[in-house]
């Protein structure tokens, strides 16, 4: 057996005993990259700790700790829960109409935080007990609002793609750009979704608030509003790449919560860093162990070997891409959307690419796919954020949120038969 196939079973089967025993899937990396570098005759810690480093000495992935500390400003200072008030104010008066305020809270947060798990905690935190008190069905509230959370991977600004961008070398702008239209396409499944639901759900319809409250609640809104048309546009414009951008937004929630909206104050700022900082340094550990088991995946040529698997569907793009996002909904059900992008974007890519497939619509793709894995049992990162918040077993959650992952997997279907539906808005922003 040669050494190559040596380093590919001992990343294969390494991985899969690791994450079997609990490990922490950033020390599952690091150790099966170094049996990896001990099979293929490579061992040097030197060389492993240089990796170690070289994983996190990245410009662009100073954006993540800035958009994880935005985040979290939000949620402290107000922001988040005027985003939701203004949504109840408009549509909280229709049959279900907290489902609504929901879906529309969800892609207006998803356009400021770029946190699935940040967006999904404040969204439960907030609606959950709401709709308890109105009769909801508990499991399908919870579906929903875990499925809302998972927009914010999508549509800009978006930490994954950050994540993604560092790790393949693709433009990070290109791909907020191409969040843009298949993030809100989310929302209108899960308005659809939702309605269907609903025939089957005894709930009774709200008075509807004058126009006065209406405009009340958005002039409230104004300075979260304002959030995002600065970061996209400044990025859109020129004026700020997307790691200055996370530093404008970290920086525009620090200002509205304590000087605009005084919902925070000074003291409560080293609680929300030191909240950050832990988020931050779980991220950054995943990426420095995935630079490791990546250096050693290059130097065992494993891409050209799963290439050589690949190749006869490489003539038909559609199909290798639909091959390639089944493999990739089949991980989402036991990887997180971090390790998941760290260890199998730098070698799916290659083959994509060379099949012809656009790489920004396949970073789409990929984050997507990634992003509806987290709703998807047994792991499911966002359910347990749900289940957590609202007191709710992990079944209860499943059960409620199947629905709207069939709505997910379907909306996945379309862009694989249509990549137009991604390609030709980013081709017209651009």
């Amino acid at each position: 057996m040669t050494p190559e196939a040596q380093a590919f079973i001992v990343f294969s089967v390494g991985m899969l005993l690791l994450m079997g025993i609990g490990l922490n899937m950033a020390f599952a990396l690091v150790l099966t990259g170094a049996g990896m570098a001990w099979v293929l005759d490579f061992w040097d810690t030197q060389l492993l700790a240089q990796n170690l480093v070289a994983g996190v000495d990245s410009f662009p992935l100073l954006a993540v700790p800035f958009f994880i500390l935005a985040g979290e400003l939000m949620n402290s200072g107000g922001i988040s829960r005027r985003i939701i008030d203004m949504a109840q104010a408009w549509v909280g008066h229709i049959r279900g109409g907290l489902g609504f305020v929901a879906i529309g809270a969800a892609v207006l947060m998803a356009s400021m935080s770029g946190s699935a798990l940040a967006d999904t905690a404040a969204l439960a935190t907030i609606l959950l007990p709401m709709m308890k008190r109105q009769g909801y069905p508990m499991h399908t509230s919870a579906g929903l609002i875990a499925s809302g959370g998972i927009i914010a991977p999508i549509i800009p600004p978006s930490m994954p793609f950050v994540i993604y961008g560092v790790t393949t070398n693709t433009s990070i702008s290109s791909l907020f750009l191409s969040g843009i239209v298949p993030g809100l396409i989310m929302g209108v499944g899960l308005i659809v979704a939702w309605k269907l639901q609903l025939r089957d759900m005894d709930l009774p319809q709200g008075d509807k608030l004058p126009l006065v409250e209406r405009l009340h609640a958005t002039r409230k809104a104004f300075w979260a509003m304002l959030m995002p048309l600065i970061i996209i546009g400044g990025m859109k414009t020129g004026i700020f790449t997307p790691t200055e951008a996370a530093v404008v937004a970290a920086f525009y929630a620090l200002v509205v919560a304590l000087v605009i909206h005084r919902e925070m104050k000074l003291i409560e700022i080293h609680e929300v860093l030191v909240r950050a900082a832990k988020t931050t340094a779980v991220v950054m550990f995943l990426c420095a162990g995935a630079q490791v088991a990546s250096y050693m995946i290059t130097l065992a040529d494993l891409p050209t070997v799963l290439t050589g698997w690949l190749g006869p569907l490489v003539e038909s793009p559609r199909v290798l891409m639909a091959v390639m996002m089944v493999t990739l909904v089949l991980i989402g059900t036991a990887l997180d959307l971090t390790p998941t992008i760290l260890i199998f974007a730098p070698v799916m890519l290659p083959i994509a690419v060379k099949a012809g497939i656009d790489p920004v619509y396949f970073g789409l793709m990929f984050v997507l796919n990634g992003a509806i894995g987290l709703i998807t049992p047994p792991v499911g990162t966002v359910l347990n954020v749900v289940a957590g918040v609202g007191r709710l077993s992990m079944h209860q959650v499943i059960k409620g949120v199947n629905p709207f992952l069939v709505t997910y997997l379907i909306i996945l279907t379309v862009f694989v038969l249509f990549p137009d539906l991604v390609i030709a808005p980013v081709a017209w922003m651009r």
